[in-house]
């Protein structure tokens, strides 16, 4: 990947690539899932609760990443082992191959692909009865005769084993061969060797166990996951107007009836209600939206919408901005970290940070809440059916009471009552023939 990040932990449609894996093996049914990290550790913080982890302590190859987590593996079970750089295997994908490993009594199951290029990876050798006699790799000069490197069957780093027949065979693995690696398809041959079967499972799709070695491969692993991801909310009664022009990322949720427009990215833990219309040019980040929310060519982080709120054009919500139900952040509004009351609009133009906002209230064009005064935060507090005038700013910490109006202009500095009209401005001055005395 030519990168400071392990490849593993590069993001695809908002997962990390070894989160693909892991969820899948959970979907399919897994009692443990254990991932193999080196000693630096640095997979740790990103697996979700109760998956293990066990540590290779050189990069001695597959076999010997596999033999690693050997403490964690029952002798009675069904071991699967997959490549943490094959992020599109699906649960459905793994169930198949356990049920087919389980249903032929072999000692291992190896899932295969046919390849028309299949340049570069392990070739899938058969014996006279059609099971595997051995996986051939390809990636030095001598790894593979002629003969196997224009087989096309391949394998696909896939595998299911019986668990007590896997760490006999781990045990005896050697490293003769290019790369001076204990290969984790060379306790195939092991198997054999012992009298046991190794059943070959093929699997229709290969895009499903396409591998990820570099940013080219990552870019194509995305555009087929993305399309999996945007085919998934369509057939759940979601309109998707240009699926080539819109991101969603794997975790996001969206209800019936909802409307993508061209142009948006929906990424990391969005939630969007039903009968939404989201776009164009819009981006939403961790944010949530209830039903009927309406946001076109805005820009939303970690920000909550709830029902029939409407936000934009060119709107900005930040961390922590929360808008009741039918309240509304107009054109080239910015909130943060503060909430907006039921019906409440901040029209136009305006400047709303950490402030809470009462119900039904209206902000003028031009509102500011200044609340940085160089050292802390301070916040401010506006009541509801307040209607404040254009360009008022208020200077936290303030408070202005319900039913209380500003006056154009105004600079808050202290405290509004209820129902109270609060201005602040200096009296206006009219200069006569101010014009002929700068000509002259």
């Amino acid at each position: 990947m030519r990168s400071a990040l392990p490849k593993v932990l590069h993001p695809l449609c908002g997962r990390p690539l070894i989160l693909w894996p892991v969820i899948a093996a959970q979907q399919a049914g897994a009692g443990k899932v254990v991932v193999v990290d080196n000693p630096k550790r640095r997979l740790e913080d990103h697996l979700p609760e109760g998956v293990l982890l066990a540590v290779q302590q050189q990069p001695s190859g597959t076999g010997d990443a596999v033999a690693s987590a050997q403490e964690h593996l029952d002798d009675d079970a069904t071991i699967v082992v997959v490549n943490g750089d094959v992020p599109l295997i699906t649960g459905e994908a793994l169930a198949e191959l356990v049920k087919a490993h389980e249903d032929s009594g072999a000692a291992a199951t190896v899932a295969t692909t046919t390849l028309d290029d299949p340049t570069g990876y392990g070739r899938v050798v058969r014996d006279e009865h059609g099971n595997v006699d051995r996986v051939v790799e390809t990636k030095t000069e001598g790894d593979a005769t002629p003969e196997q490197l224009a087989i096309r069957e391949v394998n696909t780093g896939v595998y299911a084993f019986a668990g007590k027949a896997l760490k006999e065979a781990l045990g005896q693995l050697d490293t003769d061969n290019a790369q001076g690696e204990l290969y984790l398809p060379d306790v195939l041959p092991k198997l054999k060797q012992a009298g046991m079967t190794v059943h070959g499972h093929p699997v229709a799709d290969p895009t499903i166990t396409l591998g990820v070695n570099d940013r080219v491969e990552l870019a194509r692993v995305r555009k087929l996951a993305q399309r999996r991801i945007h085919e998934f909310h369509a057939r759940n009664g979601v309109t998707i107007v240009d699926p080539d022009s819109t991101l969603i990322d794997a975790d996001v949720s969206i209800g019936r009836d909802t409307i993508i427009e061209p142009s948006t990215f929906v990424r990391g833990r969005t939630s969007i209600g039903a009968d939404c219309t989201i776009g164009p040019l819009t981006t939403l980040i961790d944010s949530t939206l209830g039903d009927g929310v309406s946001v076109p060519h805005s820009y939303l982080v970690q920000a909550t919408v709830e029902d029939f709120g409407t936000i934009g054009p060119f709107a900005y919500l930040r961390p922590d901005a929360h808008l009741h139900p039918n309240a509304k952040a107009g054109a080239f509004v910015e909130i943060k970290n503060s909430t907006i009351g039921r019906g409440t609009k901040v029209p136009h133009l305006s400047y709303i940070g950490d402030a809470d906002v009462g119900e039904n209230t209206n902000i003028g064009a031009g509102n500011i809440t200044a609340n940085y005064d160089g050292a802390k935060k301070h916040r401010t507090t506006i009541g509801a059916n307040v209607k404040t005038s254009v360009d008022t700013a208020f200077v936290a910490p303030v408070t202005v009471g319900d039913g209380a109006y500003t006056g154009a202009g105004s600079v808050i500095t202290e405290d509004v009552p209820a129902n109270a009209l609060g201005i602040a401005r200096a009296r206006q001055t009219n200069i006569a023939d101010y014009a002929e005395r700068r000509k002259q």
